[in-house]
């Protein structure tokens, strides 16, 4: 197994947010509780322009986590090694405390599809993605944490639980893990299961990062509730109140607030982030 033992701090035990060019300002300016940023890596894969400059300038003062989402690791074909180069480089520069990214897959063939596709849970997908996360892991020289999806189905071909996947990741590849609290909402909302019944099989002594967003609610064709991860609003009650049973049983770690279509104002996220932090103060 490779030895992914990092060199960089870790992320604070704080709470973070996705950062937005709009809200540079207000984030050096005015922090509030904030102590770390999460980037999408592939914003940020070119060799100069305002964005680069500005996180050169907020790597100064805040602890940086990089989050890919175009990796494709559940993908059927071969990693792309161009882009895996560019968020090398990407991480060589930035030296993160932490980078991430999503069980799911999003390239076909020349097709890429702007979204995080689920997959079966089966011995054969399991081999595969233990495989690309390695080479990842090998490329980059770090440690990867994977995020859980956000699941709208479950396939009859899986064999194994979500949690049990997941976990046999960690076990033969060293990754670490990324626990979204609102995707675990979504998914038992959705697919009829019980959120805290995961949170208790779930690898918690492996996950080293927190997410909470919003979500959008609709119905599907029968009538049942049906949740879409759009990081587009305010954290629900109902996830925060999720976040703290799991901070309960984890203690304090970094929580990212994400908050990425309908971007609000600073003071709105700022606010979001204060909720976060009172979450972490009682764990």
């Amino acid at each position: 197994m490779l030895d992914t033992r990092q060199t960089n701090p870790a992320l604070p035990r704080a709470p973070g947010v996705g950062f937005k060019p709009a809200h540079f300002e207000g984030l050096t300016s005015d922090p509030g509780p904030v102590r770390w940023i999460e980037v999408h890596a592939e914003n940020y894969m070119a060799d100069g322009g305002r964005q680069i400059a500005q996180l050169r300038a907020l790597s100064e003062e805040f602890a940086v986590s990089v989050h890919g989402v175009g990796l494709s690791i559940g993908g059927a074909q071969a990693l792309d090694t161009d882009h895996l180069a560019r968020l090398k480089h990407l991480c060589d520069w930035v030296k993160p405390a932490s980078f991430s990214e999503h069980l799911a897959w999003s390239t076909h063939g020349a097709a890429f599809m702007n979204d995080l596709l689920p997959l079966p849970y089966t011995a054969g997908t399991l081999a595969h993605v233990a495989a690309h996360i390695t080479e990842v892991q090998d490329t980059l020289g770090r440690q990867m944490l994977l995020e859980n999806p956000s699941s709208y189905l479950a396939f009859d071909a899986s064999t194994w639980s979500e949690p049990d996947f997941l976990a046999e990741l960690v076990r033969r590849t060293g990754c670490g893990l990324l626990l979204d609290v609102n995707n675990v909402f979504i998914s038992a909302t959705n697919l009829g299961t019980s959120a805290r019944e995961y949170i208790d099989a779930y690898p918690l002594s492996a996950v080293a990062e927190l997410h909470v967003g919003g979500h959008a609610e609709d119905a599907d064709e029968h009538g049942a509730p049906l949740l879409i991860d759009s990081h587009g609003a305010p954290v629900t009650d109902a996830v925060w109140t999720l976040l703290g049973d799991v901070l309960e049983r984890t203690g304090p770690l970094p929580t990212l607030v994400e908050w990425d279509n309908d971007v609000p104002d600073w003071p709105t996220l700022r606010a979001e982030a204060a909720r976060a932090a009172d979450a972490l103060a009682i764990a």
